[in-house]
């Protein structure tokens, strides 16, 4: 079986108060399971949430916590959890965190432990009990074993990014956030055939269409960006995610009501908490 939780769906900065208790105010972070494998996507400041669900599940089920951890980028607001990721300060804890390779910038394991620094947080690198390892990829296929795949597909944004495309016993779930349509028309073909016939993609949708209209460039795509590369593809559920930190309850509310059911493939608004198979 392979399923996706949402523990974190927004995007930029963590935005909790009464507007955004339905949606969720956590930025990113995905929990896939695939049967007993678990693999979590982006360490926005969801992950600390989930850390604590991990520690009082896994941890007790288990005796030990075993995660492989993707980051899409860098940017702050997909990395700020996990210094407050309880699992870390758990001994016997393993973690492998990978993400993409960009040329010239520093490596995943220099940019994640300088949260660590004295300047940011009380505990050091080497304090952490936690056994981590780093590795960067591109745009390729890892093969993480048990009939597990996992693709990076480069994306754009103004730092290097990739989605992810996860294979397990014929399903999948193709993530496609902090992304831009590109303005050459290949490019776009590609990414609809990286997420072609997966069973869930979850895409970027930061903004409606007038207000992607004020936001060129800055590397989000509209509801409509999202809609249009998945229709035709076989795509059966799109989830819509990474919302503007500015979009309350309400407003995604309206936006999920006016595509609910005019549109095939299933689209769905990401919310804290659920839970989606594919």
């Amino acid at each position: 079986m392979l399923t996706v939780r949402f523990w974190g769906v927004r995007g930029s900065i963590p935005c909790p108060g009464q507007n955004t208790v339905i949606y969720g105010g956590n930025t990113s972070c995905l929990e896939i399971r695939a049967d007993e494998r678990l693999i979590i996507i982006d360490l926005g400041s969801g992950v600390h949430p989930l850390g604590e669900w991990l520690i009082e599940n896994d941890l007790k089920r288990c005796g030990k916590i075993k995660a492989d951890i993707f980051i899409t980028h860098t940017h702050w607001d997909h990395i700020m959890g996990f210094p407050m990721f309880n699992p870390i300060y758990s001994p016997g804890t393993e973690l492998r965190i990978t993400g993409p390779l960009a040329a010239g910038d520093d490596s995943i394991k220099t940019i994640i432990e300088n949260q660590f620094s004295s300047q940011y947080w009380p505990v050091q690198p080497n304090e952490l009990a936690a056994k981590i390892e780093y590795s960067q990829i591109s745009d390729s296929t890892l093969d993480l074993g048990g009939g597990l795949t996992i693709t990076g597909k480069s994306l754009n944004h103004q730092a290097t990014c990739l989605g992810y495309r996860i294979n397990y016993k014929g399903k999948t779930i193709a993530t496609v956030y902090d992304h831009e349509q590109f303005s050459d028309s290949q490019e776009n073909e590609n990414i609809r055939q990286f997420i072609n016939n997966a069973d869930i993609v979850i895409h970027d949708a930061q903004y409606t269409h007038d207000e992607y209209l004020t936001h060129v460039g800055w590397g989000h795509c509209s509801f409509d960006h999202g809609i249009l590369a998945a229709s035709g593809m076989g795509v059966k559920k799109l989830v819509l995610f990474h919302h503007d930190p500015s979009h309350t309850d309400t407003q995604l509310e309206q936006i999920e009501k006016s595509y609910a059911g005019n549109f095939d493939p299933q689209i769905i608004m990401a919310k804290e908490g659920l839970i989606l198979e594919a």
